[in-house]
């Protein structure tokens, strides 16, 4: 999946700690899956790009290559 983490939650490259939990709970909130409307495929995008950019580690090799990291 060639998603850039940065536009699945709508902040910018130096968007701090703070600012991209905000980021994630307010998608979280509009696509979680348990909510009528709900999408889980974004759901799952939102979650991963939280996961990868709430990690110092993950964001540096992620801003480097581009690319998801394990």
């Amino acid at each position: 999946m060639a998603t850039n983490y940065y536009d699945t939650l709508g902040i910018s490259k130096s968007a701090s700690s703070d600012e991209i939990k905000k980021a994630f709970r307010k998608k979280a909130h509009e696509y979680h899956p348990d909510k009528g409307g709900g999408n889980s495929d974004k759901f799952k995008e939102v979650n991963e790009a939280s996961k990868v950019l709430s990690d110092d580690q993950k964001r540096q090799q992620y801003d480097q290559y581009g690319q998801p990291v394990d």
